[in-house]
């Protein structure tokens, strides 16, 4: 396991903003050591802090035939390997109370989705295996109110939170990144990160299958790192097109690098 040092990644402490990105879905060993190697060599190249992301089940899809994983224990152990491999590291989602003790075994900061960002039970019992906890923002959510869901984690004796902004619901299909709510939510004490992915999702289309609008990553990047992110979130696969979760809003691993050294040249300009 990665000490990881959370106080390093906010804004006020870290030369660069941080990374957290990787595919959406483990989806087998080869492929998640190929994409971590990949993503490593760029972010040690250009000394941005990096956390591999994937998520070891999928719990909320459309359809009940959609993709969820490879199983709970092999994609868990594909993570640990991620990390020890290339010493960085590694977060996945957690859905249920219990999930936590297993997952937090195996990896470095457990994430609370955004649909169950206001489950007490959930958040205190990610906060008690003593892992960062990275708690994205609800669409159905103001920022002020994400001061709740720290409180909770905090009060249960974890000091080691993350904010992470997704996006706001708008209308059925839709979603739009008000990026007012980052300097608010980083008023809490936290580190505030960007996830340039999810918020480009076009949820809840009648095919069942999620769209998404990856051509606007850079943009909402670019906002973010200009108005002051600590870090960024990115979901990123060499093939978006054939991945078996989220691909539509996907950023394709061979973009990676350009954009980030990009973000690199905003971050130096307004720091």
């Amino acid at each position: 396991m990665i000490n990881l040092h959370l106080e390093q990644l906010k804004h006020q402490q870290s030369g660069n903003f941080f990374l957290m990105a990787g595919p959406c879905a483990i989806e087998g060993e080869e492929i998640a050591l190929r994409i971590a190697e990949k993503i490593v060599k760029i972010t040690d190249k250009l000394e941005i802090p990096y956390i591999f992301k994937g998520s070891y089940r999928k719990a909320n899809r459309s359809k009940g035939s959609s993709f969820t994983g490879i199983g709970d224990e092999k994609a868990l152990k594909i993570l640990e390997k991620v990390g020890k491999e290339f010493g960085v590291p590694t977060v996945t989602d957690i859905h249920e109370s219990a999930e936590a003790a297993m997952a937090a075994a195996y990896v470095d900061v457990l994430q609370i989705p955004a649909f169950l960002c206001r489950q007490t039970d959930l958040l205190i019992a990610a906060a008690k295996t003593n892992k960062v906890v990275n708690v994205k923002k609800g669409q159905f959510l103001s920022a002020g109110s994400m001061k709740f869901a720290v409180e909770k984690i905090i009060e249960s004796g974890n000091n080691k939170v993350v904010l992470t902004d997704r996006g706001n619901t708008f209308g059925y299909q839709d979603l739009i990144v008000d990026y007012r709510g980052l300097p608010e939510m980083q008023s809490f004490g936290v580190p505030v990160v960007m996830d340039c992915t999810h918020s480009l999702q076009q949820p809840n289309q009648n095919s069942g299958v999620t769209g998404g609008k990856p051509e606007l990553i850079e943009t909402i990047a670019k906002a973010a790192i200009a108005v002051g992110a600590d870090g960024l979130f990115i979901e990123t696969h060499p093939d978006p097109a054939n991945a078996k979760s989220d691909g539509a809003n996907m950023l394709h691993l061979d973009l990676l690098e350009d954009l980030l050294v990009k973000l690199i040249r905003i971050r130096k300009a307004v720091i």
